[in-house]
């Protein structure tokens, strides 16, 4: 039995040789490369400066300051509409036009009322004047020349009426051509051809898209604050993330009895920038002196505990970094960032738990991938490895 367990012996040691120096091979293999991760345009986010964190909010739309609401003077079915919405007029270009044939009938007899009047005071005259010479000759009463005198009065008064009713019957006729006020672009059209408008009803607007601005409320709270001229940072619906920039150029003298908000309106610093189409939502800030501050997406900070933390780009790695934050702004989601970071720095957008500090990046064209894709180039080196 012992004999036999010796010549087992060797074989065990060799078995047992042969298994752990596989497991030392396999150890000294150098580990794989961390994969390379892909950053798309949309990924990346520079950290901004601004002096408006804690500044009065404003919020409004983009409204042109010259505008006409054109409203039917006469009573009458529209015959014409010449323009519809977004096309541009001239100023005194026909816009609508309303059937005249009733206003037209009416000038018609107000002329010949005119000639009728104008008739019958030049008669009165005449017939004065011959009462006059008579009288003076003696050759007739004064209750004659008295009587003259109230008929000729008469037909003064007729005449006069009868001037006031052809100018208002002309202007009847004007007023079946709505025309341009001003240069501009049709901007709500409210008619049809063949509808009956009455008097007061709008038909259409005009604006002035040379003359946007921005107008708004602030919360009386804030109104000890603002002056005319000051700074006006502010955002349009539409727009992504570009920030327009102006200054307060009025300031309105009463707050809204229900809303407790005082209108305000800002003129474009350039208003070749401004939106050519009215009514689109805006939000922003008046710059009332604040200190500026670098401020940065709420989204690309990361909570670990009491620390914060980003994912700053550095050439071609990620970095992370820990950093100091400040005031919120609630209304844009950005937070003031106190330490860490400087103007311009480019940072991931939506950073995940996964990344590492020192891994390298790809930058690649815009949608070709997220921050979590891997690079194509470390595909070829993972297969090696499995097979």
């Amino acid at each position: 039995m012992n004999t036999r367990l010796a010549s087992l012996l060797p074989l065990t040691l060799l078995i047992l040789a042969a298994c752990g120096g596989g497991k030392g091979d396999e150890a000294k293999k150098p580990a794989a490369a961390q994969p390379a991760l892909l950053i798309a345009p949309e990924d990346v986010r520079a950290v901004g400066q601004s002096g408006l964190i804690g500044a009065p909010v404003v919020t409004g739309a983009i409204q042109p300051a010259r505008r006409a609401d054109l409203r039917a003077e006469v009573a009458a079915v529209v015959l014409q509409v010449a323009r519809d919405n977004g096309e541009k007029v001239r100023a005194g270009e026909l816009i609508v036009r309303l059937d005249a044939t009733a206003i037209r009938d009416s000038l018609a007899s107000a002329e010949e009322a005119l000639r009728a009047a104008t008739q019958s005071s030049e008669q009165t005259e005449r017939v004065l004047a011959r009462q006059r010479t008579l009288n003076q000759q003696g050759m007739t009463s004064m209750q004659a020349l008295e009587d003259a005198e109230i008929r000729r009065n008469a037909a003064q008064s007729e005449l006069a009426a009868a001037k006031a009713r052809l100018v208002t019957a002309r202007q009847q006729m004007t007023r079946t051509e709505i025309r341009a006020p001003f240069d501009g672009v049709v901007s709500e059209r409210k008619v049809s051809v063949g509808d009956t408008v009455q008097v007061g009803r709008e038909i259409i607007k005009v604006i002035d898209p040379k003359s946007m601005r921005f107008e708004g409320q602030v919360s009386a709270d804030r109104l000890g604050e603002l002056k005319l001229g000051q700074a006006v940072a502010f955002r349009i619906n539409g727009f992504g993330d570009a920030e327009f920039k102006g200054k307060l150029s009025r300031i309105d003298a009463a707050a809204n009895a229900t809303t407790r908000q005082v209108e305000v309106a800002a003129s474009f610093d350039d208003p070749a920038q401004a939106p050519q189409v009215a009514g689109l939502y805006a939000e922003g800030r008046v710059n009332t002196g604040a200190q500026s501050a670098l401020v940065l997406a709420e989204g690309s900070v990361l909570r670990q505990g009491d620390v914060a933390i980003v994912w700053k780009l550095q050439g071609d790695t990620l970095k992370k970094v820990t950093v100091e934050i400040g005031a919120r702004d609630e209304r844009r989601g950005e937070v003031v960032v106190a330490k860490g970071l400087a103007a311009g720095d480019e940072v991931l957008r939506a950073p995940t738990s996964t990344l590492t500090d020192g891994q390298k990046v790809q930058r690649v064209k815009a949608g070709a991938g997220a921050a979590s894709a891997v690079a194509s180039t470390a595909k070829p080196a993972a297969v090696a490895q499995a097979k």
